[in-house]
């Protein structure tokens, strides 16, 4: 089986890939995610992807680099990671019984060919009604300083929504595992 590198620092992204029992490295890209002026979270999630697989690929030269990056979006506003108790309360507070939209890049690059495949799955998260007490509370709890939407779906903030509407759950922690099995195949390596 070819070299595989997943381009993240991420611990989600990392026990996600494990789920498909293969070895693989990691390898943090140092690129600067600032948005361009005018471009769509889609637009600026897929770039990253792929400029993080750029990046890796000069140190992996001929692996297959997976890499991945995801942004939350209401009302047409991203959100980024929040950072501190407060930012999060905010985001939350915001987030109360509105929709809250994820898009969340996924690329897999052949460093030796150099081509790629490179989409974005979308994923949206019905928020209930949230009082300021059970935001705090879930912060104070779960301390989700470092998650894009101030929660983290896999533990207790499952309890902050009424649904969520995807084609994979994977995809709200960071990683499209249905989607990167499927391009793993195309690259002849076949999950399980």
């Amino acid at each position: 089986m070819r070299h595989i590198v997943l381009g993240s620092s991420s611990p989600f992204r990392r026990a996600l890939l494990e789920k498909l029992a293969f070895p693989f490295d990691t390898c943090s890209p140092d690129v600067d995610e600032s948005p361009i002026a005018n471009e769509t979270p889609q637009e600026l999630v897929q770039r990253l992807a792929l400029k993080k697989a750029e990046a890796v690929a000069l140190q992996h030269p001929s692996s297959l680099i997976i890499t991945s990056d995801q942004v939350s979006v209401l009302n047409g506003k991203i959100n980024g990671k929040p950072h501190t108790p407060e930012n999060a309360i905010k985001q939350l507070t915001e987030s109360s019984g509105n929709t809250v939209s994820f898009y969340t890049s996924l690329c897999l690059y052949d460093a030796q060919e150099k081509n790629y495949q490179l989409i974005v799955e979308p994923f949206f998260v019905h928020f209930r009604k949230l009082s300021t007490q059970a935001i705090e509370r879930y912060i104070e709890i779960e301390s989700p300083l470092k998650c894009a939407g101030s929660f983290k779906s896999e533990g207790l903030g499952i309890a902050l929504f009424n649904r969520l509407e995807g084609d994979d759950p994977n995809t709200l922690i960071g990683l499209p595992l249905i989607r990167l099995i499927n391009m793993l195949n195309k690259q002849g390596i076949h999950i399980p």
